[in-house]
């Protein structure tokens, strides 16, 4: 039986492009491309986590702008675990959205070596190339950014 996980996604949009990054130590047909968003810590409400996740991840400080809602994804046969996903959208300070950056974890929560990604803004009409069911609730981002979508 797997274990239910709580995780925060977070989806962070300026100007029609959606922070992502790629791992560097992987091959992209392994870890693909990934928005921010991680397992919450004992006490931690989803809208925190996502915040906490956001900065650890790209070096960026941000806020919660709204709740997406909550999907489950199954991540077997990879791991016998069951994400329950809370999405969110956040707001950061303007960005330079050609700047490309490396950003990681020196101590990554499963016990691992040091991780580094590249952070980089993906137009969001391209955003179907996201990992793991990570686009799920990009439909719901705004009405404003819906003709992109579709």
């Amino acid at each position: 039986m797997p274990s239910v996980i709580e995780k925060a996604v977070c989806y962070v949009v300026q100007d029609d492009h959606l922070l992502v990054f790629t791992h560097l130590q992987h091959p992209m047909h392994v870890t693909g491309v990934q928005v921010p968003a991680g397992t919450l810590q004992p006490g931690e409400t989803p809208g925190r986590a996502a915040v906490r996740e956001l900065f650890e991840e790209t070096g960026i400080e941000g806020f919660v702008t709204r709740d997406l809602g909550t999907m489950a994804y199954d991540l077997r046969p990879m791991r016998v675990e069951i994400a329950n996903r809370h999405y969110f959208e956040l707001s950061v300070p303007r960005q330079d959205l050609s700047r490309r950056w490396i950003a990681g974890e020196q101590d990554p929560s499963h016990g691992g070596t040091p991780e580094s990604w590249e952070c980089w803004w993906l137009p969001l009409a391209q955003a179907h190339v996201l990992a793991a069911g990570l686009g799920a609730m990009l439909g719901k981002l705004s009405d404003q950014l819906n003709p992109v979508l579709s």
